[in-house]
């Protein structure tokens, strides 16, 4: 769920007349009643080498994934736009399914999430299948089904106006800045919220989770297994609850907390954040003579924050770099996860020593979070509307700017290193459209669920929780990287097992931390 994972990308709900019990959960949804039309299967699309590059990391992955794609079909599933008038306004579901190369020894259909909200999922089989060899083995015995939810890529979708605001100001944040802000993110939920209030306040995980047990009958199949990662584990968990008897075995990596509100997540990621630079503190003071920083993580932790004191009291504008470098570009390295510490602790190290030119390893650092710019015909990643809607559909604080700026206070007041990195933000003050809450309940059946024991994007805290209320077994990562099991080959050959077999162990290594 997750807004942002640097370097990896930023990361990171239907008008109802009543609202959503635990009986409705119970009793699954409106659709299950109704006549199921098979997939319409078509033409897959084409696409050049430059169409493809933001989704693969290397020529050898594209060459795989173009094997893949010569292998994949494409179709749509017809679904109701209003699962409470089923015979009404109907919008499709773009699906892919590559079918399981060992066909006699088949399992089934394994649908993949990628995250989101409004995260596209149409080429994520191809994504993970090409990323490893171990990966590929889950397309053995599954076919393995890519879908865009509702509202995002090839799927049917409404889209708003730019949701994102205009970028503050170098150094601390105003209250009047940040109420101005506020006011203008009001103005742009309203507008967006009202253009297509029909479309837009059915965009909720609960109807994608109804949309996905269409898409399970279409393909013929008595159960379909799942595996989501970030927003996609909150997706399996309400599938899981809402459908019980459709799902067959499921994996969630990198889990949701079990309930959501926008105030509370953003409090969890700057927490969790700020524990976790204790851990990079300790392995920047253990190379003391590499960066001079600190022989101790206190002396390190009160080096880094005399820095984003320094930027904020006097932000950076560089000869070379249209980015300005203040106080929250400082607690934007902070917040890290292992892999970069050696690039950030150089950062840091070139930072204190300053310049007109930009620091080369936060140039380096940041620019290698950007995403490649997509070419005109390359399938869409992320629907910014989607994720606004359904984030603001299902959360109930939505908070006026006074609550707003209260909580940003305590936040950057319980963080002093890593809370600015978390910008102000009251997400979804002013969404028009009602808040649906949706609860998950524990079932029987197959379930892992994948937490990582020191990260901040998900905290390990919410599988716990979410295990707490849905059951499953935990299988605990020992890294901090957001979603790590499916590029850490141990980890990968854990998780292709459990789907092989139904049987897993507690845990993996993860991403290592580095020696150097």
């Amino acid at each position: 769920m997750i807004r942002r994972e640097l370097p990896s990308g930023r990361v990171a709900t239907a008008v109802a007349v009543t609202a959503l019990t635990l009986a409705s959960l119970v009793a699954g949804s409106p659709a299950t009643a109704q006549a199921q039309e098979p997939v319409k299967w078509q033409p897959c699309r084409t696409y050049s080498d430059d169409d493809l590059r933001s989704l693969i990391t290397s020529d050898e992955q594209l060459r795989k994934f173009r094997a893949l794609l010569g292998r994949m079909e494409c179709g749509t599933v017809s679904v109701p736009l209003d699962y409470g008038k089923p015979r009404e306004r109907q919008i499709t579901i773009a699906i892919t399914r590559v079918k399981a190369a060992d066909h006699k020894r088949r399992l089934g259909s394994l649908a993949l999430n990628p995250g989101g909200p409004g995260g596209a999922g149409y080429l994520f089989p191809l994504q993970i299948a090409s990323m490893n060899r171990v990966n590929a083995e889950l397309n053995d015995r599954y076919d393995l089904i890519g879908f865009d939810p509702r509202g995002v890529g090839y799927s049917t979708k409404a889209d708003c106006p730019a949701m994102g605001g205009q970028p503050p100001e170098p150094g601390p944040l105003t209250k009047a800045a940040a109420e101005r802000a506020h006011d203008s993110g009001v103005a742009r939920n309203k507008a967006c919220g009202t253009s297509d209030p029909a479309f837009l306040g059915r965009l909720t995980t609960l109807n994608s989770a109804r949309d996905l047990d269409r898409v399970r009958i279409a393909l013929g199949e008595p159960k379909l297994s799942f595996l989501g990662v970030s927003y996609g584990t909150w997706l399996g968990a309400v599938y899981r609850s809402t459908f019980p008897g459709s799902v067959g075995r499921m994996f969630l990596d990198s889990v949701s907390p079990v309930t959501f509100r926008l105030d509370d997540f953003e409090d969890g990621h700057a927490a969790g954040a700020e524990r976790n630079f204790g851990r990079m503190a300790a392995w920047i003071a253990e190379r003391d003579g590499t960066y001079g920083l600190g022989s101790t993580p206190e002396k390190v932790r009160t080096a880094v924050l005399a820095l984003r004191r320094a930027y904020d009291a006097d932000p950076k504008h560089y000869s070379d770099w249209q980015m300005v470098a203040d106080g929250s570009t400082v607690a934007m390295l902070a917040i890290q996860s292992a892999p970069d510490w050696p690039q950030v602790a150089q950062a840091f190290k070139e930072m204190r020593e300053g310049g007109d030119t930009a620091p080369p390893a936060l140039k380096k650092l940041l620019e290698q979070g950007g995403m490649r710019p997509p070419s005109p015909n390359a399938p869409e990643r992320f629907n910014a509307t989607t994720g606004q809607a359904v984030f603001c559909n299902e959360d109930p604080s939505r908070l006026g700017f006074p609550k707003a700026w209260a909580t940003y206070q305590r936040r950057l007041e319980r963080n002093p290193v890593t809370g600015r990195a978390v910008p102000f933000t009251a997400q979804c003050a002013g969404w028009p459209l009602p808040v649906q809450e949706t609860k998950v309940r524990r079932t029987k059946g197959s379930l892992v669920l994948s937490g990582h024991r020191y990260e901040a994007v998900s905290l390990y805290e919410w599988t716990k929780q979410m295990h707490a209320a849905i059951g499953g077994t935990v299988f605990t990562v020992d890294d901090d990287v957001h979603g790590s099991v499916l590029r850490v080959p141990d980890c990968a050959a854990k998780l292709v097992s459990y789907f092989d077999t139904g049987r897993i162990d507690r845990g993996c290594d993860g991403t290592p931390v580095p020696e150097k």
